[in-house]
């Protein structure tokens, strides 16, 4: 018995040390063809996703490919890469949308503010917030968090309960139905139509409900969720009549960048609560009825360029400028912060709150930042006109009309 104890662990052992070089093999394998395609089709997290990952079973005779993508195309060169490194797999890796879904593809935000992160739980990485009523796309669902699409193209992880999902149908009816907007820093919705009444939920500029009929001060609410609400008259208006009455001038641009005067920076933030800089530029167009790109890397690359080599004559209020650092031969350029240019040398900007500072070296509101400026950009001359800047009558996400 004795000696067959130990030839049993012998064989063991042997298999053992057999084992592990080679699943360590196939692993080493699979990380470098998953991150060339990755690479290739996905390299930029914010926009599309690659997440891929293997299951090898103990004596390897399974080998399972799970994680989830965009882009079906990469899921597609990864088995056809493996195969020909003789890594056959069990395709277990989703396509999104995921299926399971069951047509609840799409999706109306909640809450007031909600935030997106990278990852599905608390200590990711913020990535950007919405506002109530912004319509998303839905991806996949893990645990409580839901994966979902922005408007401007923008991929992260929110709360399963900050977003609504609803079947195409149930989508396109809220979109067609009557809708409110509101138009003040913050509000309350009410769970009836007096200031005494008990508060359903807080409310702040661009958040969006469906209108629902009037008592009195109030409009009477349809919440994303379902829940009734009401909102003072005084702090809402028709959002149909709101969108045909956006006009996006530069004056109108630096008006509403002013209300945002002594509010927080925050990262990843892009309501009236709290922004960051490109979050604040992004909410300033957005309540000018302009949808843009989420960040300053991304933003930079949109509208006309402004060459302001020879000075700043050549810029005009609501030109976007960007910071950062320049190209090298070494490095590629780098974009870290944007400000919104309201003329005479002038700009807003978030950085650590909402403010105005000088490009200009003599001004007692100099910022120390100024010798990092690496473009402008001109963006109202490109309106529908380039695919990264959006009017929000003419998103198919949010106009009646056009709703998909």
């Amino acid at each position: 018995m004795k000696k067959v104890l130990i030839l049993s662990m012998a064989a063991l052992l042997v298999f053992s040390c057999y084992i592990g070089p080679k699943s360590k093999e196939i692993q080493e394998q699979f990380d470098m063809v998953s991150k060339k395609i990755k690479t290739e089709y996905a390299p930029d997290r914010r926009v599309k996703t690659y997440e891929a990952s293997l299951d090898l079973s103990a004596d390897l005779k399974k080998i399972v490919l799970r994680g989830s993508t965009t882009e079906s195309a990469a899921k597609d060169a990864l088995i056809k890469a493996l195969a020909a490194k003789n890594i056959v797999v069990l395709d277990s890796m989703v396509v999104l949308p995921d299926s399971s879904l069951q047509g609840k593809l799409y999706g109306i935000t909640n809450q007031s503010v909600i935030n997106f992160r990278y990852g599905s739980d608390y200590s990711s990485e913020s990535a950007t917030q919405t506002i109530l009523g912004t319509p998303v796309r839905i991806l996949e669902k893990k645990g409580g968090w839901t994966r979902a699409i922005t408007p401007e193209g923008y991929i992260a992880w929110a709360t399963s309960g900050s977003i609504q999902p609803m079947t195409e149908q149930e989508y396109n009816e809220w979109i067609a139905a009557p809708k409110l907007i509101i138009n003040v820093h913050y509000t309350l919705f009410r769970d009836g139509a007096s200031e005494n009444a008990g508060v359903v939920m807080d409310g702040v500029m661009g958040n969006i409900v469906r209108a629902n009929g009037t008592e009195g001060n109030y409009y009477k609410v349809l919440l994303p969720n379902g829940k009734s609400a009401f909102l003072l008259k005084s702090a809402a208006e028709d959002f149909g009549k709101w969108i045909e009455s956006r006009n996006p001038t530069p004056e109108n641009i630096i008006a509403t960048a002013k209300k945002f005067m002594g509010f927080p920076y925050m990262w990843g933030g892009t309501s009236i609560k709290a922004v960051d800089c490109s979050g604040f530029t992004k909410t300033v167009y957005y309540l000018n009825g302009i949808i843009l790109e989420r960040d300053a890397s991304q933003q930079g690359l949109t509208g006309d360029s402004i060459n302001i080599e020879n000075g700043l004559d050549s810029l005009r209020p609501a030109d976007l400028i960007f910071f950062g650092s320049k190209a090298t031969a070494e490095k590629k350029e780098r974009i870290s912060h944007v400000g919104i240019y309201i003329g005479g040398g002038e700009f807003i900007h978030s950085s650590n709150c909402v403010g105005i500072n000088s490009l200009i070296p003599e001004a007692a509101n100099y910022y120390t930042g100024s010798k990092r400026l690496v473009r402008t950009r001109r963006i109202l001359t490109k309106v529908d006109v380039d695919n990264d800047i959006i009017s929000i009558k003419n998103h198919t996400w949010y106009f009646p009309k056009q709703a998909n």
